[in-house]
């Protein structure tokens, strides 16, 4: 075996692996990046429809899950959106502002992973790619053997991400690793993922393609975006924001009109209109499909005029709540990310150190640290990552 010796290893040419590696490259540290795929930067590659959302400039510790809520603030206050943002700009890639924050490639997200690979480069780190990694050991520092070649560094970085998405190669390698040198792991689950239908909800599933502005809430979360029916069930982006606060057996609450008070609008159609029945009223609310079956939900046949107003008040109320318990999710293979990870107990919130073992660093997704929809995740390998490169 051939022995390489470096200042840094950075397992993961991912968001948070290349940013981790182009810091301290910068910096002058001897930086080796492995990666087992074939190219870097696959996820950035299909976010955002192929346009990668790279940042969202709204980005706040409270829009981020985590089972310590404090920990991401120390990373996302030191680098922050507008630092990225100056960087995109040296670079001359073009973007816009979409809704909610969310910045966008004018162009493919190709530019982003161009750019990342450019100040590699200038910071003379050493990438290899399709390299599989056989074992990982401390000896004084960390011995990496990939591809039958051993590697040295007294820092390792492990930015492999999570498991969703395992058609890029997704894995959970990084939490086997964190376990191999002591570290907890919390589940992790499937967020930003589509929700699956059943029982009483199957009707919903025959309306694949409607879509419609609405407030989904999950406990004490809400999102008001629009929601979309899929073949499964729903989808859309509150429903993927939602999914994220979501467990088995919790129920979800979607507001089908966020914009009318849906007793005042039955109660008035009665007065104005007391011959329609309640599907042609929802037509005048709803897509015409989806108001069909919501109709027939409600179970209130005949007019309006021979309809009781408490039985109007309660649909109403269900126009503007209604709840159901989905069957599950679309799992890791649809889920955009990981909720849950790496334990933050186990890290400086400052370094992304692990507290009981000196050298060895977890950035981006890998850790228990969570963003919302609409690139949050991706500002947070950008933090997480470059708080490491500091100091490697």
């Amino acid at each position: 075996m051939i022995s390489n010796e470096y200042d840094a290893i950075v397992l993961g040419a991912g968001a948070a692996g290349m940013m981790a590696a182009l810091t301290a490259g910068q910096r002058g540290r001897r930086v080796l990046v492995l990666d087992h795929a074939d190219a870097p930067g696959k996820k950035i590659l299909i976010s955002g429809g192929g346009r990668c959302n790279f940042t969202n400039v709204g980005t706040a510790p409270d829009r981020f899950l985590s089972k310590n809520p404090h920990f991401a603030k120390s990373a996302l206050g030191r680098y922050t959106p507008a630092d990225f943002i100056a960087m995109v700009d040296r670079h001359g890639i073009a973007w816009h502002e979409k809704t909610l924050g969310q910045l966008f490639c004018d162009g493919k997200a190709h530019a982003i992973v161009d750019m990342l690979s450019y100040e590699m480069r200038a910071g003379g780190v050493d990438v290899r790619l399709a390299h599989r990694i056989e074992s990982v050991a401390q000896d004084g520092g960390y011995r990496v053997i990939a591809n039958g070649t051993a590697f040295r560094a007294p820092s390792l970085v492990v930015a492999t991400g999570g498991p969703a998405i395992p058609k890029i190669g997704a894995t959970g390698y990084a939490y086997d690793l964190a376990r191999q040198f002591g570290l907890k792991v919390v589940e992790p689950r499937p967020a930003l993922v589509p929700l699956t239908l059943g029982g009483d909800a199957l009707a919903f599933r025959g309306l694949a393609g409607v879509a419609l502005d609405t407030v989904a809430r999950c406990g004490k979360a809400a999102f008001r975006e629009a929601s979309l029916l899929t073949h499964r069930g729903l989808s859309g982006p509150a429903i993927l924001q939602i999914s994220s606060y979501w467990r088995h057996g919790d129920a979800v609450t979607i507001d089908l009109l966020p914009d009318v008070d849906g007793v005042t609008a039955l109660l008035a159609a009665k007065r104005v209109r007391p011959r329609a029945d309640v599907r042609r009223v929802l037509a005048d609310l709803l897509p015409d499909r989806l108001a069909g079956v919501v109709a027939d939900a409600l179970a209130l046949p005949g007019n309006l005029a021979d309809i009781p107003n408490a039985r109007l008040e309660a649909a109403g109320r269900q126009l503007n709540g209604w709840s159901f318990i989905p069957s599950g999710s679309e799992g890791f293979a649809k889920a955009e990310v990981t909720v849950g990870g790496v334990d933050t107990a186990g890290l400086s919130s400052r370094t992304m150190e692990a507290k009981t073992a000196p050298g060895l660093y977890f950035v981006g997704e890998a850790v228990d640290v969570t963003g919302w929809l609409g690139g949050y995740n991706f500002q947070w390998a950008w933090a997480s990552g470059w708080s490491a490169g500091l100091v490697l």
